[in-house]
């Protein structure tokens, strides 16, 4: 008895080729399947030929007093960024725009990338938003969220009775 009157999935004559045997099909998608989580990632806010993971890197510091977030914004300017506070969150946003030409001989080279970002950090205590400052300096953003004093700590520890 030849081996395909045993595997019954064989009889269908109907069947793609590649469905007929349940192995091949489940290693075609466990390749694709690896192929896919092994691949590079892309970070979705990066404009195209921007590398590096999630962009723009950020430092969070926390003392008691304020909160200090700086942010890396390299090759950018002061008025592409925009920096917000709402609902207890700072966003920073912005666009980058970067066009590069060269021009040799007869040959012009030219390459543009643009891309939107932005960065939303929950802040766990509420500041004084008045009192809020950002500088930008170098590609570098430094925001200073001084915490206000009359929303210390909320947090109040409950008696648990019997």
């Amino acid at each position: 008895m030849p081996n395909r009157d045993l595997a019954p999935w064989t009889r269908f004559r109907g069947i793609a080729p590649f469905a007929r045997d349940p192995f091949t099909s489940f290693r075609q998608q466990m390749e694709r399947l690896f192929d896919d989580f092994l691949a590079p990632i892309e970070a979705p806010a990066l404009a195209a030929g921007q590398e590096g993971g999630v962009w723009p890197s950020v430092d969070v510091d926390e003392t008691d007093k304020a909160y200090k977030v700086t942010a890396e914004l390299p090759g950018m300017e002061q008025k592409d960024v925009e920096v917000t506070l709402r609902d207890n969150a700072l966003i920073i946003s912005g666009e980058k725009r970067r066009e590069h030409k060269e021009e040799n001989g007869g040959r012009t080279y030219a390459e543009r990338s643009f891309g939107r970002f932005m960065r939303s950090i929950p802040l766990d205590t509420e500041v004084d938003a008045d009192k809020v400052q950002a500088k930008f300096k170098n590609g570098i953003l430094a925001v200073e969220l001084p915490k206000n004093p009359a929303a210390k700590d909320k947090t109040r520890r409950i008696e648990v009775k019997a």
